[in-house]
């Protein structure tokens, strides 16, 4: 398959735990992992909003799913040693950058000792022999550069939810370097993953663009669009996801020289300024226009994009998706969910198409399929 290959026979039977799985990427994780036949434990707080594509798609269906928090070292000890995980992915997290203005405790405590937490009970798992812990393209030392950040870039942040992010990947780098790395009675080899904006359908988060957006399309009304010339790296959510589960086969049976943060990011061109998603965003939908928010916003980066170059030429990753395919399966999936249909089939069937596995054109509303992907 163009991109890469997800080796399906690996992921028949294999047991994955993966912590913030009913948040929005994780519950498209969730999905992808159902398809390729792995036996899922999911561990996190709550659903964090409603609706949320976990509770649309019936993930409780496929997923061993426990309620916890990562910050409760007791409860996620019980559940990881219950699991017996062969592959664990750690999303779990704070992830608004706005909200890790208005409660920053609760962000470092999530982010940090939540990551401290995880990395902790993994020294106790003779199961695990991977564990990738999700950070954030923002966890790099941000001066608004216009080049795209490599994996050995300085790491830092300005704002809460960026350092956090850095905080998790040095905290990470040491549990490494002390605790597995150098251990003959524990083999899980520890990866951190950064990935750029990423859009899909069913995401109702707060303070983010495309939810916002949808929330005000299908209502009727205005996306107010903070920042209009703010460039982010952006791209359809499968595509880190199939990253991620790629870096898992390779770190499989890893070696000394196997790389240990990796980035998943769109092609350069995809890197794109907020105003040209909103107006392409409005332009699929067929009508309306977005208008500016007025007042004050928390000082974030004007530019960020990630370079990818490690992940396509040791992988062999590399996106399958243009912006645009991205942007139009995004808006199709929240045409199908406003026209009444099946949030979990509409999510099944991009994910079959992404795979190249769909026998038929998925439906995105009364004939009419999505994009192809190019």
């Amino acid at each position: 398959m163009e991109g890469g290959v997800l080796w399906q026979p690996f992921w028949r039977g294999r047991r994955v735990l993966i912590t913030g799985h009913t948040g929005f990427k994780g519950a498209w994780l969730c999905l992808l992992l159902r398809e390729l036949g792995a036996e899922v434990t999911g561990y996190a707080r709550d659903i964090p909003t409603h609706p949320a594509l976990y509770e649309l798609a019936r993930l409780d269906e496929d997923v061993c799913s426990v309620r916890g928090d990562v910050r409760d070292l007791v409860g996620l000890r019980s559940t990881v040693r219950d699991a017996e995980p062969e592959i664990v992915i750690h999303m779990a997290a704070q992830s608004l950058v706005r909200r890790s203005y208005q409660d920053p405790l609760e962000t470092y405590s999530a982010n940090v000792m939540g990551t401290a937490h995880l990395l902790e009970t993994l020294r106790e798992t003779p199961s695990a022999r991977v564990a990738l812990i999700v950070t954030s393209d923002k966890c790099y030392r941000n001066r608004d550069a216009i080049h795209g950040f490599v994996e050995s870039d300085p790491l830092g942040g300005d704002d809460p939810y960026s350092s956090s992010k850095a905080c998790a990947e040095l905290i990470a780098a040491a549990y490494r370097e002390s605790f597995f790395a150098r251990s003959r009675d524990n083999q899980t080899t520890i990866a951190t993953l950064r990935s750029g904006n990423v859009i899909g359908g069913g995401d109702w988060a707060e303070d983010r663009l495309v939810p916002d957006c949808m929330r005000a399309l299908m209502a009727g009304g205005e996306p107010v669009i903070r920042n209009p010339l703010f460039v982010r790296p952006w791209q359809y959510v499968l595509e880190p996801l199939k990253g991620y589960l790629m870096s898992a086969q390779r770190l499989w049976d890893a070696s000394a020289d196997t790389p240990t943060a990796w980035n998943f990011g769109p092609l350069d061109e995809d890197a794109q300024p907020v105003s040209v998603i909103a107006d392409r965003i409005v332009e699929l939908w067929g009508r309306g226009s977005w208008k500016l928010a007025i007042g004050e916003e928390p000082r974030e980066a004007h530019s960020l994009k990630l370079d990818s170059t490690q992940s396509r030429t040791a992988l062999g990753w590399r996106p399958q998706t243009t912006l645009d395919t991205a942007l139009q399966w995004t808006v199709q999936w929240y045409q199908a969910f406003h026209s009444g249909h099946d949030p979990r089939e509409t999510s099944l069937e991009q994910i079959r198409q992404f795979l190249g596995t769909a026998q038929t054109p998925p439906r995105s509303e009364p004939a009419a399929g999505f994009a192809k992907a190019g």
